[in-house]
């Protein structure tokens, strides 16, 4: 309906309250629900999902499709249903991040007492890092602090290249296409083949670089974290003007990311040991 002429703004916050408030609610009996799902070891019915959370049959119906289409829930046979896979990935996730951070911070603050830079600890989100930590002081200078919870492109920074690298080379094309590989500085990566050359060097090499590829007059040396699979989860990398940085850091640096990863169940190969 529209707006009566003459109504004034102050009119229509009863409407809005009332949005917000169904909104709320809505979560509040998804989260029921959810809770309900989680209390039982088997799948169960829509009816016994009703009767245990108190809703109607046809709210509780309407949820669980929106749940399970978001695979929070899963439907499986016979209408029956369980907690859905997207559950458990989120918990990975927030469990990965959480052991990352404790295992890594003792050791970001060796590293920082030892270069005197702003040391930082990072994970992949969709198509770019996240700053989920770092060790600093001011004398590491303002400039090169990331905030923690900041976000950059994959491709401009040592920690996304890390995590790139570690993606075959489909991926690559397609993160390429989907970000158009928009630079930010006149050193920026912007071009495909040359991001694949790069990609090589940090496989290559173990470690990657950012030569003021996201902020002129700073670089970055980057190595990367590996849980108990294997698996790249997060970054770690020394953040410096750029007459600061040092070469002769990379090796405590890599060493330092082999201590985070040893303390997460990583057991490093000779064959995975950087020259």
């Amino acid at each position: 309906m529209s707006q009566p002429i003459g109504s004034s703004p102050s009119d229509q916050e009863p409407l809005a309250h009332r949005a917000s408030g169904m909104a709320i609610q809505v979560l509040e009996r998804a989260t029921c629900l959810l809770d309900a799902l989680a209390s039982q070891p088997d799948p169960v019915t829509l009816k016994e999902l009703a009767q245990t959370t108190g809703l109607h049959p046809s709210t509780t119906h309407r949820i669980l499709n929106d749940l399970v289409l978001a695979r929070y829930v899963e439907r499986v046979d016979n209408g029956l249903y369980q907690l859905g896979m997207r559950l458990l990935e989120l918990g990975s996730l927030v469990r990965g991040r959480l052991n990352v951070r404790e295992a890594a911070i003792d050791a970001m603050r060796d590293l920082h007492q030892l270069t005197g830079q702003t040391v930082n600890l990072s994970v992949q989100q969709g198509d770019e890092i996240v700053y989920i930590d770092r060790a600093w002081s001011e004398r590491s200078g303002m400039q090169v602090v990331r905030a923690i919870g900041g976000r950059a492109p994959l491709h401009l920074t040592s920690n996304g290249k890390l995590f790139l690298s570690a993606a075959d080379p489909r991926q690559v094309r397609t993160y390429a296409t989907r970000t158009g590989l928009t630079g930010s500085t006149r050193n920026s990566i912007t071009e495909l083949d040359k991001l694949e050359q790069e990609l090589a060097h940090v496989r290559t090499l173990g470690y990657a670089r950012d030569n003021e590829e996201l902020e002129m007059g700073v670089r970055c040396i980057a190595a990367g974290i590996y849980d108990d699979t294997g698996k790249l989860v997060a970054g770690l990398s020394i953040s410096a003007p750029s007459g600061r940085l040092q070469d002769a850091w990379i090796d405590q640096l890599v060493s330092t990311a082999g201590r985070i990863s040893e303390a997460l169940g990583y057991e490093q190969h000779t064959s995975d040991r950087r020259d």
